[in-house]
């Protein structure tokens, strides 16, 4: 859960500029929360997000096993730290070798210790991965856009603190109540309840998360209760393009494309 720890901060001017080309979505209103969707979507970006222990790579496994495509930070922000990468020499010159495992890989248990405890360490090391973890996330999009697909979940923990959520709909947060969430969080990692409170506490509250949602998955109730639930927003999800979202896909940018060749073919049998 890195991204989830350390966060991304915002993309470039260019990846908001191409992002825009392909954000979409447009409200259910039998699944909305929180703030109405927007009309006139483009390709459709979906945001998924939650808190530490929420279930939300729980969720963002269901999408991949009913063959939608999801952009997992987590798994980006790792690549970032690998080592000898551009993120894992900016880390270990700004942070010291105390971090590094015996076979010379970030210990991310230990960077995550500190980080948690010290909120402005915790913005150094956002600042140093931002840009690799964010042209990560683009360039994912990039490829399943190239492939055609269509609908496309991006798996992002903090993804209103990160200012993408401007740039996916619908938004979708897995939410459960604070007790369920740190009860949840000692007993998967072990952990004190004064640690799981302070990783908790590192990140935005669900509450507010739920807030600014437009589809929340409640997840305080059985793994039975979280796939009905799962089934609801999937309909949702895999809803028919509209049209504006069609021809912003790549099937629809071909289609435009050939149109604008038949046009041009067509004018110059009629002129010549």
């Amino acid at each position: 859960m890195l991204v989830g720890c350390f966060g991304i901060q915002r993309v470039s001017v260019t990846q908001q500029f191409c992002l825009s080309i392909f954000v979409g979505g447009e409200g259910n209103r039998g699944l909305v929360k929180g703030k109405d969707l927007k009309q006139g979507a483009k390709m459709r970006l979906v945001g998924l997000t939650g808190g530490i222990a929420s279930g939300k790579s729980t969720v963002s496994s269901m999408f991949k096993h009913n063959h939608i495509p999801v952009v997992d930070a987590d798994i980006i922000a790792r690549d970032a730290l690998k080592k000898n990468s551009g993120g894992y020499k900016k880390v270990v010159a700004a942070f010291g070798p105390d971090i590094l495992q015996d076979d010379g890989q970030v210990d991310r248990l230990k960077l995550g210790r500190i980080v948690f405890s010290d909120a402005s360490k915790r913005q150094l090391l956002n600042r140093l991965l931002a840009p690799y973890i964010s042209s990560g996330i683009f360039l994912e999009v990039l490829k399943l856009w190239i492939k055609g697909h269509k609908v496309i979940i991006l798996d992002i923990p903090l993804l209103f603190e990160a200012k993408m959520d401007k740039w996916t709909k619908p938004i979708v947060v897995v939410w459960v109540d604070p007790e369920t969430q740190l009860r949840r969080l000692m007993e998967r990692d072990n952990s004190t309840e004064e640690d799981a409170r302070n990783r908790i506490n590192a990140q935005m509250s669900l509450d507010l998360k739920k807030s600014q949602a437009d589809i929340v998955i409640d997840n305080t109730g059985s793994r039975q209760d979280l796939q009905e639930r799962f089934s609801e927003v999937l309909s949702h999800v895999k809803r028919p393009l509209t049209w504006t979202e069609f021809w912003l896909s790549r099937d629809g940018a071909l289609s435009a494309l050939l149109g604008v060749i038949i046009g041009v073919l067509a004018g110059k049998k009629f002129f010549w």
